[in-house]
């Protein structure tokens, strides 16, 4: 915990949302947020939330009614979610979604955006998903697909790597992009005790003011940032120049835009 701490503390938690936030999870936000709706349930549990974008867009569009409770195993993140506006009528708890403080079946809905990837041992944390929900509830979760696939970080991640050709940064491909082989992402939910797995590759747009926005985002606001100051204490600012001047090379000096791709699961007990 408090690696995860270290990792995602400081200035981390706001540039984060701040430049990844509108580039590439806003748009999944909402999109999971009105899949939560149409469950109509009335108490909601949110697992790895980070800085809140998909908790703001559940408290947006749930009745005043329904309980939101978000957690997050890192502190930072959750005390920067929780200061946001349109946070006020959500529950905020430290909490490891391989080891939930919550008893059994006690939501309708476990929601999870993008954090999956990050599980130790991702079992684990689908079958305490499943023994709190329950019956009747859904596991909503969402991993993103493979990094060629999602043009910004590709470019990011390649032009980072050129600067440490002898042992380039590899987080983006690495844990968000390597975990997305839908068929076994299902076989595994399926193997802790879900009855129904349903999949949706569902395909958007990133797009950013700058070429620039994009670069400080992955550099400096993932753990993409440590990779780099371990190699280079002094070279992180020449990273966010280096990939500020590839994504403009690829996608041209002003605003950007280009695809990206998730696949959102709905697994049912």
């Amino acid at each position: 915990m408090a690696e995860q701490d270290r990792v995602f503390s400081g200035s981390i938690p706001a540039i984060y949302d701040r430049y990844l936030g509108p580039l590439i999870f806003a748009g999944y936000a909402d999109d999971l947020a009105q899949r939560v709706a149409a469950a109509a349930p009335n108490r909601v549990l949110e697992t790895a939330a980070g800085t809140g974008m998909v908790t703001r867009a559940m408290a947006r569009v749930l009745p005043a009614a329904v309980e939101i409770i978000a957690t997050d195993l890192n502190q930072p993140m959750l005390d920067y979610a929780a200061a946001q506006p349109g946070a006020e009528r959500v529950t905020w708890r430290q909490a490891d979604a391989q080891a939930l403080p919550f008893p059994d079946a006690s939501f309708d809905v476990v929601v999870c955006q993008f954090g999956v990837m990050f599980f130790p041992d991702r079992a684990t944390g689908y079958r305490e998903a499943r023994r709190v929900l329950r019956p009747g509830g859904r596991f909503l979760f969402s991993v993103w697909d493979r990094i060629e696939e999602n043009e910004v970080a590709d470019v990011v991640t390649a032009a980072v790597a050129a600067i440490f050709p002898d042992d380039p940064p590899r987080f983006l491909a690495r844990t968000p992009h390597g975990y997305h082989d839908t068929a076994a992402i299902a076989d595994a939910v399926r193997q802790v005790g879900f009855s129904r797995v349903e999949t949706e590759t569902v395909a958007k747009r990133s797009r950013a003011a700058s070429p620039r926005d994009p670069a400080i985002g992955f550099c400096q606001g993932t753990p993409l940032r440590g990779e780099i100051e371990v190699r280079g204490p002094s070279r992180l600012e020449e990273a966010v120049d280096v990939a500020a001047g590839a994504v403009a090379a690829r996608f041209g000096t002003g605003a950007i835009d280009g695809k990206i791709q998730a696949h959102v699961f709905a697994a049912f007990v």
